[in-house]
């Protein structure tokens, strides 16, 4: 069984720091920074036991991503979108599992969007289609891709590294270090047993990460990279009032009434957001770790707690760059940086703010497709 070593993690992170400007210049995580993340086991956070995986549930997840993504939000999206792909390999069948995920710093990434087509050939697919957000897929060894199939049959699939063309189209305002360009595949072949159907095919580990609901566990991902990028931002915003003397006046920012006062407004949205996120996510879990499934309700209060979570990093992000001044309009700030990080946050999906929507139909008793949740 593999473990999570807090120092590796620490490590990880600060070479991730060290790196953050490299990564936003190259538009991908460094190979050093890549390296530091994949020896902390970042990239296999809920790959299953059974297969070398840390044993640990959503909310070590979520601490680990937070303190990555408080070092650089790039490397803590990453590491998220890594994490949860590994956990499909409970859906693999073992000697497959085995093949993909050969240790615990094994790095698979890639989209689950059915936007590829697959055509039934013998014992498998001939997948041709292209994604975007394509997040690390640049230095991952296994690609997944979904794909809607001539079989009447929604397939998730892998794809080995060198059959994924790459496109740079990953020219953004945030997150540029994640690296998340368009990938396409050619008509390759799929073995049948290198697909997944999503809600469809069933685990062959018996362990409670397994029975975790997946799209919940990338939305816990996404929501604690937002929480790290927030995190940065108002100790940011900490170190830089006690030195900083605003123009016009004769003290300094910390020493602001109304700095004091939106800082500490901005500290108890970062402190609630996250214990919200932590108490749901926990009460779930303990269910789970029981024996028991995952409840619509359960996954409902975490998608809830994971999108409130997100917003609530932009708002803090928001403030601290806010209360910064002019020192943070320039691209050298990290505060900049952090606020177009946590803007790209809440872009995803997963903690998308029209979510609130879908979580909304729930909580008020209408017609409601639980799929996705």
């Amino acid at each position: 069984m593999g473990s999570l070593s807090g120092t590796a993690i620490e490590r990880a992170a600060e070479v991730a720091r060290a790196n953050a400007d490299l990564a936003e210049r190259e538009r991908r995580l460094p190979a050093e920074t890549v390296a530091a993340l994949a020896e902390a086991g970042m990239f296999t956070l809920c790959l299953p036991t059974a297969y070398d995986g840390p044993g640990t549930g959503p909310l070590r997840m979520i601490d680990a991503v937070l303190e990555v993504a408080r070092a650089d939000g790039s490397a803590g999206w990453c590491s998220g979108i890594a994490s949860t792909t590994a956990s499909l390999a409970a859906f693999l069948e073992p000697d497959v599992a085995r093949k993909i995920f050969t240790s615990p710093a094994t790095a698979s990434g890639g989209v689950f969007a059915p936007n590829g087509h697959g055509v039934r050939v013998g014992d498998g697919y001939r997948v041709t289609g292209r994604w975007q957000w394509g997040s690390g897929t640049q230095h991952c060894e296994w690609i997944v891709g979904g794909a809607m199939c001539d079989d009447d049959t929604q397939r998730v699939c892998f794809f080995p590294a060198a059959d994924v063309d790459f496109h740079d189209t990953w020219h953004t305002s945030g997150m540029r270090g994640t690296g998340s360009l368009d990938i396409s595949v050619d008509d390759v072949h799929v073995p049948e047993d290198h697909t997944i159907q999503p809600g469809v095919s069933g685990v062959h580990v018996d362990e409670p990460l397994a029975h975790f609901p997946n799209f919940t566990l990338l939305a816990l991902g996404v929501a604690a990279t937002g929480l790290g990028v927030a995190r940065r931002a108002l100790d940011e915003l900490a170190e830089l009032a006690g030195a900083k003397t605003p123009q016009f006046s004769s003290r300094t920012l910390a020493a602001s009434g109304f700095a004091q006062s939106e800082f500490s407004r901005a500290e108890a949205r970062w402190r609630s957001a996250r214990a919200y996120l932590r108490a749901e996510v926990g009460d779930a879990w303990e269910a789970a770790v029981a024996g028991e499934s995952v409840p619509v309700e359960a996954r409902v209060a975490m998608r809830l707690a994971a999108a409130h979570a997100a917003a609530e990093s932009v708002a803090a992000v928001d403030a601290a760059w806010t209360l910064a001044g002019g020192t943070a309009v320039y691209d050298t700030s990290v505060l900049g940086r952090c606020l177009r990080d946590v803007h790209v946050v809440t872009q995803h999906i997963m903690v998308a703010p029209k979510l609130n929507e879908t979580l909304g139909k729930y909580l008020l008793g209408q017609e409601f497709n639980a799929a996705m949740i």
